[in-house]
């Protein structure tokens, strides 16, 4: 099935049905009164998350949704019929926004949450509504209203607990295969995965956690190089990345430390705000070096990038390290859940990252959209895309990185 994240559609109420004039005319009754009926509201779409979906494609090629009219009202005081509500299914994690205001109009994150997008038509009156002490033949009726109308643009993004960041080629794949049931393309070529995957890590009996693993970046992504950065925005729901190095590049490219530095550079100048997330550094296929060579290239690479944070030494191919790695995800899992429930300051502060995270990816991305825009309309000359000398805050390193070493 083909993954699709990004849908732009129209979607349009039911209008209401027109209210009825009508009399009575029955036998022996003379001057019957009015009997006319209101009409029907107008059916409303509402969007469901839908734990089964894990793709917007059924959005890609159906792009117009439009609910049921209400009918007319009828005579004999009879209303019209209400239009259908329509339900429209989509994958938990779905944004919905206003493609003309840019308002998000609902997040769903949880299954079976509902969202209403567009109201249907309020019922006209029949012209019984209308009838009174000095007006007992009213001839007044009023029409349905329309039904409200919309330009959504839906986002679909992956909800994980962890997120696998790094270059192509960088071991991510094969480290979401080894620790998981998942099965993403494996090869010994750059861009083997074109789309996000998930796997679901057992830990013990009844501990796990999903990891997501997105497409490589490589350096020049934030201005399109590759597959660009559209497929970012998946971590920005992460509570924790995991930064994949390649700790023996190929022979002719650049050493793992230059790798490193080209994706933190990457991720800064998608949003600043994402690269403030909790991120481990995991140097992979430690199989590939002798271990007398380990420390100076963990070195050389916790160097480059003042790295003070936790460091992992790993072979995702042959499993080395990755039992204590994934042990020490759920238990920074567990302790971040026990921390928001009992620290009101530490959640407030999470939730303020989340949104500034949420606005930095969807500025970036509203921007790459406009870039491109503008070069299929045939404009040469495109908007600065802004600064792309970002400063990086300075490290306190006095306490050095926690580097753990794992042979089985």
């Amino acid at each position: 099935m083909k993954f699709v994240d990004e849908v732009s559609i129209k979607v349009k109420a039911g209008d209401g049905g027109n209210g009825c004039m009508s009399f009575r005319r029955e036998k022996f009754i003379e001057n019957g009164g009015p009997n006319g009926g209101d009409g029907g509201d107008g059916g409303s779409i509402y969007m469901v998350a839908d734990e089964n979906l894990n793709t917007l494609v059924d959005y890609r090629y159906t792009r117009h949704f439009e609910a049921q009219r209400g009918s007319n009202g009828g005579s004999t005081d009879c209303t019209g019929r209400k239009g259908e509500d329509l339900v429209l299914r989509v994958p938990v994690g779905t944004t919905v926004i206003d493609a003309g205001t840019q308002e998000i109009i609902g997040d769903l994150t949880v299954p079976g949450q509902r969202l209403l997008v567009v109201h249907g038509g309020w019922h006209g009156l029949g012209n019984t509504r209308f009838k009174s002490s000095t007006n007992r033949a009213p001839r007044q009726t009023t029409p349905g209203k329309p039904g409200e109308q919309r330009d959504l643009k839906l986002e679909l993004k992956v909800l994980a607990d962890v997120g696998l960041l790094g270059l192509p080629n960088a071991g991510k794949s094969t480290f979401i295969r080894s620790v998981s049931a998942a099965k993403p393309k494996v090869a010994d070529y750059p861009f083997t995965t074109l789309v996000p995957n998930l796997g679901v890590v057992s830990v013990d009996r009844w501990k796990s956690f999903v990891i997501a693993d997105i497409p490589g970046l490589i350096e020049g992504a934030s201005e399109g190089a590759g597959l660009g950065i559209r497929f970012l925005k998946h971590l920005a729901r992460t509570r924790l990345l995991l930064h994949l190095v390649d700790m023996a590049p190929v022979e002719g490219t650049d050493s793992a430390a230059d790798t490193a530095e080209v994706i933190v550079n990457e991720l800064i100048k998608f949003s600043p705000s994402l690269a403030e997330r909790d991120r481990w550094l995991v140097l992979n296929k430690c199989d590939s070096l002798p271990e007398e060579e380990h420390d100076a290239r963990v070195k050389e690479v916790v160097d480059r990038l003042e790295w003070t944070g936790p460091v992992y030494v790993i072979s995702a191919i042959a499993k080395i390290g990755t039992d204590k790695l994934c042990h020490d995800i759920m238990r920074y899992l567990e302790d971040r859940a026990d921390r928001l429930a009992n620290d009101p300051a530490y959640k407030e502060e999470l939730a303020d990252l989340d949104q500034r995270i949420e606005d930095e990816a969807r500025a970036q991305l509203q921007a790459l959209d406009d870039k491109r825009a503008l070069r299929r309309s045939g404009v040469k000359s495109v908007h600065d895309m802004g600064d792309d000398d970002w400063d990086e805050e300075d490290v306190d390193d006095e306490d050095g990185p926690e580097i753990i070493y794992v042979r089985d």
